[in-house]
């Protein structure tokens, strides 16, 4: 039966729009506080409950962000006794709540595309799928049988906007924001409409739950082009930066043409032992030899690896590292001016997510970048090491 038809508990239109729905893919575009989490957690733990034996997935981007978020949400609505009275065990560990009736609530992040491949489910719930990467909505996607919930912020368009909005006529939008929910206390709805008059940019995204530009990123200047240029090139040099299980190994080409700095991302993948990375560098056609081979630009802080890959001919050098090697780096990069980059989804999510600190007591931009979604520019900040001539002093590996 439908709990629709006894409505025990109050709703709002959020809700409303979410539970009444039957498209495949349901979009929640929203500003802030509009409830649009909690009206999604309550609306699938309905669905949980008039129907016996689902599977139901919340996905967020790691951890911690589940943790402060949705697993939050969905412990207050708990509290609830109507909503307590479904649930006959929960998991802590394992972040998975069990009805009576057989279905499952089960809260879980995926570091990559092939740990998304594990795993069925009735019903999908993406929260804040701007930080989740689209080759990970994919596979979660193909393995739901019945609907996919997404929600988010639109601090900047990425691929939701890009891949399925007015894509299909099985994918629905819904805009909402705070006038959309009508439990949310006076004076946070004053200071939501208070940035009306401070900051129209975050007034149209947290305000008006409208989609709005990138702030804050460090490399807001960059051209977004099909290949790398074939001639003209007066300097060429890899830059990688290493990762395993959770960090994904990358590897960039850079090229320097009529003072124009270009790049090129060629690897992303986690779980690359170093016999590995020196078969990828076979793959990617890398020349080869510690004299006469292109130089790569490598994390210092792995000098095992760089040795390893040494005494395998690839002609890998360490970057320079020091007090504030970040934020030089950074500048140095900019000096070439706009970037050239080779149109990749992964660069483009990190082009738009790689920020400055913002103070959350007063909102004031610092000068030191947030240490999220650089796995990329990581390596770019190396390579342009080598790009470099004689402006920095290589240490010695052997020769």
């Amino acid at each position: 039966m439908s709990l629709m038809m006894i409505k025990p508990f109050p709703i709002s239109p959020v809700f409303e729009w979410n539970y009444r729905t039957t498209k495949q893919i349901v979009i929640n575009q929203g500003g802030t506080s509009s409830g649009k989490t909690y009206s999604l957690l309550v609306v699938l733990l309905c669905k949980a409950a008039e129907q016996s034996n689902q599977i139901i997935t919340i996905v967020g981007q790691d951890i911690p962000n589940l943790k402060s978020g949705a697993i939050r949400d969905f412990e207050n609505i708990l509290n609830n006794p109507f909503f307590r009275s479904m649930i006959r065990a929960v998991n802590l560990t394992d972040r998975t709540y069990y009805l009576h009736n057989g279905s499952l609530v089960e809260f879980k992040s995926f570091d990559n595309e092939q740990d998304a491949k594990s795993g069925k489910r009735d019903y999908l719930f993406l929260n804040e799928a701007n930080g989740i990467p689209y080759s990970i909505y994919e596979q979660l996607q193909i393995r739901t049988s019945k609907q996919v919930f997404i929600d988010y912020n639109p601090t900047f368009a990425f691929w939701v906007h890009d891949k399925l909005i007015g894509s299909s006529d099985n994918v629905e939008l819904f805009i909402s924001n705070y006038t959309h929910n009508p439990f949310l206390k006076d004076s946070i709805r004053d200071k939501i409409k208070a940035l009306k008059g401070k900051d129209p940019n975050k007034w149209r995204v947290y305000g008006l739950g409208l989609t709005g530009s990138v702030e804050n990123t460090i490399f807001p200047a960059v051209n977004w082009i099909p290949n790398m240029p074939t001639t003209g090139i007066k300097r060429i040099c890899y830059g990688m930066d290493y990762g395993y299980s959770t960090d994904p190994t990358t590897i960039v080409k850079l090229a320097l043409c009529q003072g124009q700095l270009y790049g090129e991302l060629l690897l992303y993948e986690t779980g690359l032992t170093n016999p590995d990375i020196s078969n990828e560098l076979d793959r990617l056609g890398v020349s080869k030899g510690l004299r006469t081979g292109t130089i790569i630009m490598a994390d210092s802080a792995e000098p095992k690896s760089i040795k390893e890959l040494r005494n395998l001919s690839w002609r890998v050098r360490p970057c320079k590292k020091g007090a504030d090697s970040i934020r030089n780096g950074i500048n140095s990069v900019k000096s070439y001016g706009p970037l050239n980059l080779v149109y990749s989804e992964l660069w483009k999510q990190e082009q738009q997510k790689y920020v400055w600190t913002t103070d959350r007591r007063d909102g004031i931009v610092k000068n030191k970048p947030v240490d999220k979604w650089n796995h990329i520019w990581d390596a770019f900040r190396y390579g342009e090491q080598g790009i470099r001539k004689n402006k920095y002093n290589l240490v010695s590996y052997g020769s």
